[in-house]
C-alpha cells in the first residue's frame, strides 16, 4: 500500500447553523440598455438587525469591476435602469433619507413605506423622487424624465380620523372604504406628482412601454379573490398621453401574471398561467403570448415545449424570461432540470434554438443584454453552491463564461453532500424524480438514516440546483450521517399539466404519500437506507404531507412538520386562499361536501400516529393558519401516544423572516433528529458540557457494533469503523482485539475483552494488518504518518486511561520508572488496558476516541520506520517527554483509510 508522508493541513471546516442561515443571495439583475452596467439586489443577513437587507451593487460589464451603490440597514429593492440608461431608479423606505442625513429621531410608520429613489450609476449618493403617504407598490420609467408608479390613494377624511383616533380596527374586506390603487406619474426633475387614473379597483402589477406611452396593468376588482378567484382581475391598457384605458385579455380562461414590454414598444409580452380549471388561478404551466400594438390582439408564442416556462430560482412564480431586440431568452421547465433556449422571430412564427456551453444544462436564472450579446446567468447542482456568471452569446452558445459577484465564500469551503438524481415507480405506475443527498461519511456497503425532506406547493419542485437553507438544511443533516430525500411528488411543478393536475378534482392526497413511500422503499431496497432509522420533514404541503404520512405508517421515527395542516374544514375558512385552493384540489367546498372533508382531514386519525411530531408556526400565519398547529398539538398531547412539541415564532407569517426564528428552527429540528432517529443527545446544549463524561458518553453511543462487539462487517470479516477527523479518514478507536483476531487467528482474545485494543503488537504486525485489510475491502489503508501523529495525539493531558489515571497525581520521569519497575512484577497481561473508549472523546458529530491513552500507537516515519506515539496506560500524560516508553504490552495501533492515490 501507498504511504502519505505529507504534513497535516488545518482541519476542514465542518456545517454549523450560521451556514444555513447566515448565506447572501443575489436577486433581480438588470443590464443598462447600453450593455455598459449591470446592477444586481445583494441579500445579506444581518446579525445586528435581525434580518437580510438588500443593497444595489453595480458590475461594469467592461473592466468587470464592483461597486456598492446603496448602504445601509434599510432595504433597497426592484432597481430599474433609465431608457438612457443615465438614471437608476429602485423602491427604499423614506426613513433611508434620515439615516443618510444622520438624524437619529424615531421614524413613524409613514418612514417605512417604500418610495421611489434615484441615483446616478456612476456615482454619488441616492436622492428620494417620491413622498407618496404609504408604500409605492409598482414602477416603471415612463421615458428618460418620468416614473409611473401604482401607490395607493391619499387618505379620505375618514381614514384621516381614524388614524387620529388611533382606530386600528380592522373590517374584513371592507370594500367600500378600501383606498383604490391608482397611477401616478412623477416627473424627474421638478417631483411634480400627476394623477393619471381615477379607477375605483386596485392595481397589483404594472410595465410600462420603454417610449412611455402606455401601461398595461393587472386590476384587482375583489377584496376576496385572492379567497375565492370568483372576480377576475381585469386587463388594462393604459393610453397615457390619450387618458384612456380599454379592456384586454377579457375572456374568463386568462389568468395573466407578468408582461415584458419589448425594446420597441410596439407589444409586450403576456405571460398566461394555463389550467383546465382556467376559473382558479392556484397552479398551472406557464404559457407565454404576444400582445400586437398594431392589431391590438394577443397571439400564442409557440414554445413547443409543453412543459411551459420555468420559475426564477428566487421568485414565487415569476418566468426567468428576458427579452432582447430580436426575441427572448428563457428556461423552461424540465423536471429536476431546465431548458435553456433563445427564441428569434421567423416570419410569423417563432425560431427556437438550444443554448450550448459548459453550464447550459444547469441555469436557473438569467438575463440578457437588449441587444442579446451579453448573458448573465446563475449556475448551479444540488451539490454545488450557486455562482453567477457573464458570457457572451455567440447566437444561443455560451462563449467565455466568466464568474462576478462572488459570495458565500464560507459557503465554498465547506464540504458539500455528493446528489443524484433519482428516479422511481410511483403512484399509479408513473415514474418519479427525486434529489437524493449522501451522508458525508457515506461508505459503499453501509446503511444509513433517511429524512424524507419534502417540498411545499403542491405546485413547486426541488430541482438539481443549490438549495440549502433553514427550511431544508440538508447539508447540516447529510453531515450528521444521513441520506436526504427530497421527491417531486405527483402535483410537483416542472412536469406539464397532466402531471400537475394529477392531485386536483378530489385527488388531493391520494397519490402523493404513496410517490414519497415508493421513493423510500426503493432506497431501502438499493442497500441504501436502514428501514429502522427514517424521518420526515417539511414546510407547508410539505408539512401536510408529513402529516398524512405519520396517521398513515408509524415506521418513521420522528416527523417535523412547519405551518402544516390537519384539519380542512377551517382551513377552507381561515386560509387566505381558502376556497380557491380547496376547490380546485378538494373539487368542493366544505359547504357542499363536509364528508369529503371529514375524509381528508388527518386530524379524525391522528389517535393512529406514533410518530414523535415536532411541530412549527408563525403566530400571523394567514397561509396556513396558526391554529392548524393547536389542534395538531393539542390533539397529540391529549391522546398521549407519542411525544410533540409545538414551537410558536412570534410576528412571523408563513415564510420566517426574523434570523433569530430562522436559527430556533433548525437548532430545535437538529435537536428533534438528534433524539428520534440518531438517538443521541446534542452535546451543545446547556445541560451538557461538550468535553463531559456524559457527552462522551453519548458518543460513544453512536459508534458502530456488530452484536456486542465494536466495527462494521465487511465480507462477514469484523473491520474497524472508520470516521471523518481532521481531514482524515481514520479508526474511530484502536484496532480491537476482535478485530485483530480476523487476520491473526493465533491471537489470544479472553472472553469479555473483544473490545479491548489489540496490545503486544509489533510494527510488522501492524503493517501486515493494514495490508490484509486493504485486500479484505478493497480500499486502501495505512498507519498515521509521523506528521500526522503531531496533531492526532498533540493532547495527551486530561482524563485519559495514562499512568496518571493509576497513581492518582501527574507522574514526573522519575516516579514513571519506579511505577514501571512495580507493573514488571504484576502486571504481564497489561491489565491497565481499558475496553476502547472508555475514556475521553475528541472531534464534533464524528467522535474519536483514546487518542492521548490506552495503548501507545504505531506511527510511520518519513523513513518508513516505526515509532510509537500517543499517550498509553503504563506511561505518563507528560507532553514534554521525547520518546514514548510505553512497554512492549501496551503497544497497538489505529488505522487511515486512504481517501484518494498519493
Amino acid at each position: 500500500f501507498l504511504v502519505c508522508t505529507s504534513s497535516l493541513t488545518a482541519a476542514k471546516p465542518v456545517w454549523t447553523l450560521d451556514d444555513a442561515i447566515f448565506t447572501e443571495s443575489i436577486r433581480d439583475i438588470q443590464v443598462s440598455p447600453d450593455g455598459r452596467w449591470a446592477v444586481w439586489v445583494h441579500v445579506v443577513p444581518n446579525k445586528e438587525h435581525g434580518e437580510t437587507i438588500s443593497n444595489l451593487v453595480r458590475l461594469d460589464l467592461t473592466t468587470a469591476r464592483e461597486t456598492i451603490l446603496t448602504r445601509g440597514t434599510e432595504s433597497s429593492l426592484h432597481p430599474r435602469w433609465s431608457p438612457d440608461g443615465q438614471r437608476l431608479a429602485f423602491l427604499r423606505p423614506r426613513s433611508s433619507a434620515r439615516s443618510l442625513a444622520g438624524s437619529e429621531s424615531e421614524g413613524t410608520k409613514e418612514d417605512a413605506a417604500n418610495q421611489i429613489w434615484l441615483l446616478d450609476p456612476s456615482g454619488g449618493e441616492p436622492w428620494t423622487l417620491t413622498e407618496w403617504p404609504s408604500s409605492v407598490l409598482h414602477f416603471d420609467w415612463a421615458g428618460a424624465d418620468a416614473l409611473v408608479f401604482a401607490a395607493q390613494e391619499t387618505p379620505t377624511l375618514r381614514a384621516s380620523a381614524l388614524k387620529e383616533e388611533k382606530d386600528d380596527t380592522v373590517v374584513v374586506e371592507d370594500e367600500r372604504h378600501k383606498s383604490p390603487v391608482r397611477l401616478f406619474r412623477v416627473e424627474t426633475s421638478s417631483k411634480k406628482v400627476t394623477r393619471l387614473t381615477e379607477n375605483g379597483d386596485r392595481i397589483d402589477n404594472l410595465a410600462v412601454s420603454p417610449d412611455g406611452k402606455y401601461a398595461v396593468a393587472i386590476h384587482q376588482r375583489s377584496l376576496h379573490y385572492n379567497f375565492d378567484n370568483k372576480i377576475k382581475p381585469a386587463i388594462l391598457l393604459h393610453d397615457m398621453h390619450k387618458g384612456q384605458a380599454r379592456s384586454i385579455f377579457v375572456e374568463p380562461h386568462w389568468n395573466i401574471q407578468h408582461f415584458y414590454w419589448s425594446p420597441d414598444s410596439r407589444g409586450f409580452y403576456a405571460v398566461n398561467l394555463h389550467n383546465s380549471q382556467p376559473r382558479f388561478a392556484q397552479a398551472g404551466i406557464l404559457q407565454l403570448h404576444y400582445f400586437d400594438l398594431t392589431r391590438s390582439a394577443a397571439t400564442p408564442v409557440d414554445l413547443d415545449w409543453e412543459r411551459g416556462l420555468a420559475e426564477q430560482e428566487e421568485s414565487d412564480d415569476e418566468p426567468a424570461l428576458t427579452v432582447t431586440r430580436d426575441g427572448f431568452l428563457a428556461l423552461l421547465a424540465d423536471g429536476v432540470h431546465t431548458k435553456t433556449a433563445r427564441y428569434t422571430r421567423a416570419g410569423a412564427g417563432w425560431r427556437r434554438e438550444w443554448l450550448t456551453g459548459e453550464h447550459a444544462d444547469h441555469i436557473f436564472d438569467l438575463q440578457a443584454s437588449a441587444d442579446g450579446k451579453t448573458l448573465l446567468y446563475a449556475y448551479s447542482t444540488a451539490s454545488t453552491p450557486t455562482q453567477w456568471y457573464r458570457a457572451a452569446l455567440d447566437g444561443a452558445r455560451l462563449d467565455k463564461p466568466r464568474p462576478f459577484a462572488v459570495f458565500n465564500s464560507r459557503l465554498l469551503q465547506l464540504p458539500h453532500a455528493r446528489t443524484e438524481v433519482v428516479t422511481w415507480q410511483g403512484a399509479r405506475g408513473d415514474e418519479v424524480q427525486g434529489i437524493l443527498y449522501y451522508p458525508h461519511n457515506y461508505r459503499a456497503g453501509t446503511k444509513y438514516p433517511l429524512v424524507v425532506m419534502i417540498h411545499g406547493g403542491p405546485a413547486a419542485a426541488d430541482r438539481d440546483a443549490w438549495e440549502d437553507w433553514w427550511m431544508y438544511p440538508a447539508n447540516l443533516v447529510c453531515q450528521r450521517g444521513a441520506f436526504v430525500l427530497k421527491p417531486n411528488y405527483h402535483g410537483s411543478a416542472g412536469y406539464g399539466l397532466k402531471w400537475l393536475e394529477s392531485i386536483t378534482k378530489g385527488n388531493y392526497g391520494n397519490l402523493e404519500t404513496i410517490d414519497i413511500e415508493k421513493g423510500v422503499d426503493r432506497l431501502i431496497e438499493r442497500g441504501l437506507v436502514d428501514p429502522a432509522r427514517l424521518a420526515l420533514s417539511g414546510w407547508s404541503n410539505g408539512a401536510i404531507l408529513t402529516n398524512m404520512l405519520t396517521v398513515r405508517t408509524a415506521r418513521y421515527k420522528a416527523a417535523i412538520a412547519g405551518a402544516g395542516n390537519v384539519e380542512y374544514v377551517s382551513d377552507w375558512a381561515n386560509c387566505e386562499f381558502g376556497d380557491a385552493f380547496n376547490r380546485y384540489y378538494l373539487g368542493a367546498s366544505p359547504l357542499d361536501k363536509p364528508f369529503l372533508y371529514l375524509l381528508k382531514s388527518p386530524f379524525y386519525r391522528l389517535q393512529r400516529v406514533r410518530t414523535p411530531t415536532l411541530i412549527f408556526f408563525g403566530s400571523e400565519d394567514n397561509t396556513v393558519p396558526v391554529h392548524q398547529g393547536w389542534v395538531q398539538y393539542r390533539a397529540l398531547q391529549q391522546l398521549g401516544k407519542t411525544d410533540v412539541r409545538f414551537v410558536l415564532f412570534p410576528g412571523e407569517k408563513h415564510s420566517l423572516t426574523k434570523l433569530a426564528h430562522r436559527s430556533r428552527k433548525v437548532k430545535e429540528e437538529l435537536a428533534w433528529l438528534d433524539r428520534y432517529l440518531f438517538a443521541s443527545v446534542d452535546p451543545s446544549k446547556p445541560s451538557i458540557k461538550d468535553d463531559s463524561p456524559l457527552a462522551w458518553a453519548l458518543k460513544r453511543r453512536q459508534a458502530r457494533r456488530d452484536g456486542g462487539r465494536y466495527g462494521v462487517l465487511v465480507k462477514d470479516r469484523l473491520v474497524p469503523e472508520i470516521v471523518s477527523f481532521s481531514e482524515l479518514r481514520i479508526g474511530r478507536f484502536e484496532v480491537t482485539r476482535a478485530q485483530f483476531a480476523e487476520f491473526d487467528k493465533g491471537y489470544k482474545v479472553e472472553p469479555g475483552r473483544e473490545n479491548y485494543p489489540a496490545s503486544g503488537i509489533s510494527f510488522e504486525q501492524a503493517k501486515d494488518y493494514c495490508a490484509w485489510l486493504s485486500k479484505q475491502t478493497g480500499r486502501t489503508y495505512r498507519l498515521p504518518t509521523e506528521d500526522e501523529a503531531e496533531e492526532l495525539y498533540e493532547e495527551t493531558e486530561g482524563d485519559e486511561n495514562t499512568l496518571d489515571h493509576w497513581a492518582g497525581y501527574t507522574v514526573n520521569p522519575d516516579d514513571a520508572a519506579r511505577l514501571r519497575e512495580m507493573l514488571k512484577k504484576l502486571d504481564s497481561e497489561a491489565l491497565l488496558l481499558k475496553e476502547v473508549g472508555s475514556f475521553r472523546a475528541a472531534g464534533g458529530e464524528e467522535a474519536v476516541f483514546d487518542l492521548g491513552g490506552n495503548v501507545a500507537e504505531w506511527v510511520m516515519t518519513k523513513d518508513r520506520k516505526g515509532a510509537i506515539r500517543g499517550g498509553g496506560a503504563d506511561a505518563p500524560a507528560d507532553s514534554k517527554q521525547k520518546k514514548n516508553q510505553a512497554a512492549e504490552s501496551y503497544r497497538g495501533f489505529r488505522v487511515i483509510e486512504e481517501t484518494s492515490t498519493r
